[in-house]
């Protein structure tokens, strides 16, 4: 810093900088609820207009898979797998991979470190970019609900258990999504894990769980969409049983709290490397 009696016509001491001079305060840091909901909006804005089309992607996969799967599979436990299953597949289509491949991206491309300029809490970016991506799943997995009760005869009285299995199995798949492209020290690795993880959803979700080998078991309990899965398949029953639908629905809320804290913890170690 130049100082102030080198600076012609100055009196001297004249803007000095002294240790007993005190530093400007800082802007406040920003609120959680405000900060999630600034992301949020710009998050779904910029999200919009390239993710709609993947969009259409996931759930004509979806539609397709119970298309084909129609002439296998006539009704019963397997047709309601079939169903639940494949409207959960557009949750992790968008909210698992997709994701898993913007934070992989963003890391890789510096994002990160626009983000950590920012007086926003971590918590809010992972939790207001999960909820962006999640909210696109909302009509894909409508229509593939509705599709595939029309398809296998099921009833729809019920399906606004999917008011509960949306938000609840999107948290648990954002979280995994987004720690997945935070920890993977590669973009392509980041694309990887997404394709795999959408994989085994589909695989472990979608397929009718009856006669499958006892591992295959092992591996649906620890895949954070079978719970939700789960739950929107008993609501087919002609009498549910909704403390079945409920623990289901609190499994997923606790694994969907879990991977949204991984996920925030992975956007910290990621922004201070």
């Amino acid at each position: 810093m130049v100082p102030a009696q080198a600076v012609a016509g100055a009196s001297p001491g004249a803007g000095a900088w002294s240790e007993d001079d005190e530093a400007a305060p800082l802007a406040p840091r920003a609120r959680l609820l405000p900060a999630l909901g600034a992301v949020y909006r710009a998050q779904l804005s910029r999200a919009r207009v390239a993710r709609i089309p993947l969009l259409f992607v996931a759930t004509f996969q979806s539609v397709g898979i119970m298309v084909l799967l129609r002439g296998v599979v006539d009704g019963g436990a397997p047709a309601r797998s079939v169903v639940s299953g494949s409207a959960v597949l557009v949750v992790a289509f968008v909210a698992l991979n997709l994701l898993a491949q913007y934070f992989g991206q963003l890391r890789a491309g510096g994002g990160l470190d626009h983000y950590a300029t920012l007086p926003v809490p971590p918590a809010a970016v992972v939790l207001g970019a999960a909820a962006a991506y999640a909210s696109f799943t909302v009509p894909g997995t409508v229509v593939t609900a509705v599709t595939g009760c029309v398809l296998f005869q099921l009833p729809m009285a019920n399906l606004w258990v999917l008011a509960a299995v949306l938000p609840l199995a999107g948290a648990a798949l954002s979280g995994l999504g987004a720690a997945l492209g935070l920890l993977a020290p590669r973009q392509e690795l980041a694309t990887l894990c997404g394709q795999l993880g959408m994989s085994a959803a589909l695989l472990l979700g979608v397929l009718p769980p009856d006669g499958m080998p006892a591992v295959i078991g092992w591996a649906r309990d620890l895949l954070p969409s079978t719970y939700g899965v789960e739950a929107l398949a008993r609501s087919f029953d002609p009498h549910p049983d909704w403390v079945a639908v409920g623990a289901d629905l609190g499994v997923c809320a606790a694994v969907g709290v879990l991977s949204l804290a991984v996920a925030t913890w992975a956007y910290r170690r990621a922004a201070t490397r």
